[in-house]
């Protein structure tokens, strides 16, 4: 079924979306690394994300950041919201790993 011919456009879009999910689910301990094997698909991928959901995404996270850095309890989430910035930017090429483990992927 996922092979469906109008619908095989949308997989890397959905795993984005996991993605970004699961990092925003817990980003304590956990960075982005850009992935080089990505590829032109991935480029031209995130043009077409960074227009259509991308901006407000990231709007959201320097709104919500800001909020929780009023106070000095929500002040490390904010700086976690922060960090979610250029996930839902540029989502597709990049890859989560552990932060003592940047380079691990390459």
């Amino acid at each position: 079924m996922w092979r469906d011919r109008q619908r095989w456009r949308t997989i890397p879009f959905g795993i984005a979306a996991f993605r970004i999910g699961i990092y925003a689910l817990w980003p304590f301990g956990c960075t982005t690394v850009e992935r080089h094997d990505a590829g032109t698909p991935s480029c031209i991928g995130n043009v077409l994300w960074l227009v259509l959901a991308g901006w407000w995404l990231a709007l959201a996270h320097i709104v919500t950041g800001i909020a929780m850095c009023l106070t000095i309890i929500g002040i490390p989430f904010g700086i976690a919201d922060f960090k979610l910035i250029p996930v839902p930017l540029f989502p597709l090429g990049r890859e989560i790993v552990r932060a003592d483990q940047p380079l691990a992927s390459r």
